[in-house]
């Protein structure tokens, strides 16, 4: 038996830890298996790049971050389209026939299982596993990576509020997560912000202004804002997000954090300060709770493939590790829905989320 296994998309913490898990499963339950690591995620297999993995290779990553696999971004978009008279889809679906893989597992995103779910369509055996700081995989509670991420942007707004007493400053904090808000929420929650903003809840100017004037009126001298990458003003939110984009360039803005704190400076009289801790958050080893969570979920991958099961992404449903169908997540996105009871918390214990 012959499968591979790929890192795609962005980096995160834990994405080694569920390739030990799935080594060592395997080789526990079929020393004979053939494991092979496919290099820089899906350019690796349009490429025909692989090698065989020992099972030494599956020791000592169980805390390291990153990928020893590599990973590549290959748009999902581009997978069908016609290059030199074949696609990157078809080029992978050959080199998976050529190769004589019996399975390959996709640890990434959104994208990766789009792109899963179409080699899966072409008659190739996948596993996905949900890789993300973003928390947006449809169909599972968590994905590996968020908590580590969590930890990471909960630590950098903790330290930001001594800096920001020190000086009397209003500190705009850029979190990741273009498309959802989970880890912008959770660590601004955690992190004890005052203000927290994402994608899902479009957020007015003058609505920010009179949360960050009822604290001073309250004797709060500094505050700190959360922001999500992809936070949108209540004025923006019907556009696209290319339309966005080019409005703000016209402008010459450059983000939405940005504009927002240069906002505010002016016309609610503080100091303001935007940081952006960016890479940091999908940098480092991975969490405690993401080693058990990826080992977990590695493992049940891997039994899954041993089982014969394919085309299924593993997912954490009310706490247990068991599988979706690749049809019925790939494409679709788990937003932060606005009835979220750590929206309701937040707002039961006075934060703002800029729109009332």
């Amino acid at each position: 038996m012959k499968v591979g296994i790929l890192t795609s998309g962005g980096d995160c913490p834990g994405l080694n830890s569920v390739i030990r898990a799935i080594g060592k499963h395997l080789i526990n339950s079929r020393p004979d298996i053939e494991i092979y690591g496919i290099s820089d995620g899906y350019a690796g297999l349009i490429n025909g790049e692989y090698h065989r993995m020992r099972a030494e290779d599956f020791s000592g990553i169980l805390n390291v971050g990153g990928t020893i696999l590599g990973t590549s971004r290959q748009p999902f978009k581009q997978m069908t389209l016609p290059e030199n008279g074949t696609s990157r889809l078809q080029r992978m679906v050959e080199n998976y026939k050529k190769f004589g893989f019996d399975c390959v597992f996709t640890l990434g995103g959104a994208g990766t299982h789009k792109t899963a779910g179409l080699l899966y369509a072409e008659g190739c055996n996948v596993i996905g596993l949900p890789k993300t700081i973003d928390n947006d995989i449809y169909g599972t509670d968590v994905t590996f990576g968020f908590h580590s991420a969590l930890d990471i942007a909960t630590e950098c707004i903790d330290r930001l509020h001594t800096t920001a007493a020190s000086h009397g400053r209003t500190i705009f904090v850029e979190i990741m997560g273009n498309k959802v808000g989970w880890l912008t929420l959770y660590a601004g929650v955690a992190g004890g912000a005052d203000i927290i903003l994402i994608p899902e809840i479009p957020f007015n100017l003058e609505c920010v202004a009179a949360a960050l004037r009822r604290r001073i009126e309250g004797g709060k001298p500094f505050n700190i804002v959360a922001v999500a990458e992809g936070a949108v003003l209540d004025s923006e939110a019907p556009f696209k997000k290319k339309e966005r984009a080019f409005a703000r360039r016209e402008l010459r803005e450059t983000t939405v954090t940005a504009h927002l704190a240069e906002w505010v400076q002016e016309n609610v009289g503080v100091e303001t300060r935007v940081v952006v801790p960016g890479h940091i958050q999908r940098g480092g080893s991975p969490s405690a709770y993401d080693r058990l969570l990826s080992t977990q979920l590695g493992s049940v991958a891997a039994g899954l493939c041993l089982k014969g099961r394919f085309g299924v992404t593993v997912a954490v449903i009310n706490g247990e590790v068991t599988y979706n169908a690749l049809t019925e997540v790939a494409g679709r996105t788990k937003f932060v829905p606005k009835e979220n009871q750590t929206i309701k918390a937040a707002r039961n214990i006075g934060v703002s989320f800029g729109d009332v």
